[in-house]
């Protein structure tokens, strides 16, 4: 199970308690409250309808504890778990009233975020035997991108940025305005905090050997080839930090990995993974 960062409590329960007002309206769980008796007390579990990997249960558990702080919440499965069809993720008891009216916000942030896990997991076993490591992008849903590149680092990947302040990724546009790129690095290295990578995308490796000549942290090696990724890796020689991206998919990851490369980022794991079937079930009897 890879080694995972704690998600800040205060961006579990400000993400949760908007989910939950979103969902609660403006007159509460009317079905729930209409049925089910204020006193009734229910055992509920999640468990997984499909393989995959779990993340996002502080945000499950958050939602029912919102509901109920006297919710009783078991983890049978923590995040970053391999799951099986049938695994119980959590067992959850108390109120049946708080169980029903947090089900769909806490399924919702599990499946989402353990759709991401999965998708990176599966990336990352087809390179297992290379060195290359996939990351995730700044291709977030508004809002959740806390949640989501820590889903990612869950199925075992790597986190790119976190936000436009994190660290300089001089891209192709960057380039065209700054008049090349030269100049964009050295007005960079100009700007940049002695603690401030900087990262410069490239399209082909005459542009490779420019920054070659200039220095950078890391580069970016845009919609290459397999072939072409492997001469960027040899003339590079150790001196930055190599990052492939652009057109990988499932079928394409393997040829990208084993051209030596250190970084694959894959948007598609955020902004189009798939979410994972869980589902909540009340336990009768």
């Amino acid at each position: 199970m890879p080694d995972l960062p704690i998600l800040p409590a205060h961006h579990v329960e400000a993400a949760v308690r908007a989910a939950l007002a979103e969902d609660l309206g403006r007159a509460g769980d009317i079905t729930t409250n209409s049925t089910i008796p204020a006193e009734a007390r229910a055992k509920a579990v999640i468990a997984a309808r499909h393989a995959g990997v779990i993340a996002g249960l502080p945000l499950a558990i958050e939602a029912f504890r919102q509901m109920d702080p006297q919710l009783s919440v078991q983890v049978g499965k923590p995040d970053g778990s391999r799951l099986a069809k049938g695994d119980v993720v959590a067992r959850i008891e108390g109120s049946a009233r708080a169980i029903l009216t947090a089900e769909r916000v806490a399924l919702n942030f599990l499946g989402r975020l353990s759709g991401i896990a999965s998708a990176t997991a599966r990336f990352q076993d087809s390179i297992a035997h290379t060195q290359a490591k996939i990351c995730d992008t700044r291709k977030t849903t508004p809002g959740l991108r806390v949640f989501e590149k820590y889903a990612v680092r869950c199925g075992g990947g790597a986190n790119h940025r976190f936000g436009l302040d994190d660290a300089i990724l001089i891209k192709d546009n960057h380039i065209a305005v700054a008049g090349g790129i030269i100049p964009a690095l050295q007005a960079a290295k100009a700007a940049a905090g002695h603690l401030v990578a900087i990262e410069i995308e490239v399209d082909t490796l005459d542009q490779l050997d420019e920054v070659l000549d200039d220095g950078a942290d890391a580069v970016l090696l845009d919609n290459m080839t397999p072939d072409v990724l492997a001469e960027a890796v040899l003339r590079i020689a150790g001196r930055m930090i190599t990052e492939a991206s652009g057109g990988v998919t499932p079928d394409t990851v393997v040829g990208i990995a084993e051209s030596g490369v250190d970084l694959i980022s894959v948007g598609w794991l955020t902004h189009s993974a798939p979410v994972l079937d869980l589902g909540l079930d009340i336990e009768i009897g």
